[in-house]
């Protein structure tokens, strides 16, 4: 970008204590089309006062100078020096000395017998600073994005956590009281009546109900798993075992938990890593065998679901719209914990969730159903 776009003046502080090299230095610079105001210090005091005192746009400077270096400077320097175009103007300070400036962070150098070329070092080192300026401002706001969608994402997690209760709740209240009395009440009926055929139909409508209960049962604890209430060991040996029941899959779980009062999110967010995962296991990967694992060594809470299935492919994971273990990903993420997928083709799937324990407080968001 040109300066003089940018702003009406080019405000430049130079540090240089030969009077000469500075007339020739302002010379120099009113040759160029640059509009320019040229301040010269000569000792870092005054340079720095300067500085903290006025806002210039560029500093150009000699390397050696009586007592100090312009690495002295810059290293010694406010914070705001280092957003400023900082330009070595000096005489033949060798090589090594040059390379070193750049590295310490400084913009540019340019030997005074080259001073012709000022402008044009000027103008990249202001492009080159505000660019790296604008990288750092795009960093910092996608950063601030990302903060924000996380924080969006686990209070989303929380709420749906609680509509899940809600609703899991009101099955236990509503429906399956409804259930209950529907049931009392064919019971009387088959106590009552006689015929052949008002049992026959009495006792299907029994075997239908029956099926509802336990129907209205496995969504409630699907939503809101009140085994949770025995510990993490007891509703994930739970789940494996349903899983088991349910699929023919071989399962094994084993458990060497050591601790017990673990944070109940964490022990939310494993349950529903495993649950997730088992159920992408029944849907994907035609496997005879699933391993699962707990435990809380090292202070890390870590659950391990492994298959022998045929693997998740490149393509798979990079699907725009599989969002499943994005999904797992950023619930780990939002209790300080985090989870990894390693998997081969035809050689089955890994599943690892870890958390280190005490990184959440102990409360829980959800509500509990009575």
């Amino acid at each position: 970008m040109d300066p003089t776009n940018r702003t009406p003046l080019l405000r430049i502080l130079h540090l240089e204590d030969s009077l000469l090299d500075h007339e020739l230095t302002a010379r120099a610079l009113s040759r160029t089309s640059l509009k320019f105001s040229l301040t010269r210090v000569d000792t870092q005091e005054s340079f720095f006062s300067l500085l903290e005192e006025g806002l210039f746009d560029v500093v150009l400077a000699d390397y050696h100078l009586p007592g100090f270096t312009a690495a002295d400077v810059w290293l010694n320097g406010p914070e705001r020096l280092k957003k400023i175009p900082f330009i070595l103007l000096s005489g033949a300070i060798g090589e090594t000395a040059a390379v070193a400036a750049i590295q310490l962070g400084m913009s540019d150098y340019l030997l005074k017998e080259d001073i012709g070329r000022l402008e044009r070092v000027i103008l990249r080192a202001i492009e080159v600073k505000e660019a790296r300026q604008a990288k750092e401002k795009a960093m910092i706001e996608l950063a601030q994005s990302e903060q924000r969608l996380a924080d969006f994402s686990s209070h989303l997690q929380t709420m749906i956590e609680q509509e899940r209760a809600s609703i899991a709740r009101e099955i236990h209240d509503d429906i399956g009281g409804s259930l209950a009395a529907i049931r009392f009440d064919l019971s009387w009926l088959g106590r009552h009546l006689k015929e052949p055929g008002p049992l026959e139909h009495i006792r299907m409508a029994d075997d239908m109900l029956q099926h509802a209960i336990g129907a209205s049962q496995r969504i409630m604890m699907n939503l809101r798993p009140a085994i949770l209430d025995q510990g993490l060991e007891a509703a994930v040996d739970w789940l494996a075992g349903e899983f088991e029941k349910r699929t023919h899959i071989n399962t094994t779980f084993r458990s060497a938990l050591t601790q017990s009062g673990t944070a109940k999110n964490i022990e939310l967010a494993a349950y529903r890593t495993a649950q997730e995962a088992l159920t992408n296991i029944s849907k994907y990967a035609s496997c005879s065998q699933v391993t699962i694992e707990l435990s809380d060594s090292k202070e890390f809470l870590t659950l391990e679901i492994n298959d022998n299935g045929r693997g998740i492919s490149a393509a798979e994971f990079d699907k725009p719209k599989s969002f499943g273990i994005k999904g797992l990903r950023e619930r780990a993420r939002s209790i300080g914990g985090w989870l990894d997928v390693s998997t081969r083709e035809g050689q089955g799937t890994s599943v690892i969730f870890s958390v280190p324990l005490g990184s959440m407080p102990t409360t829980s968001s959800e509500d509990t159903p009575s």
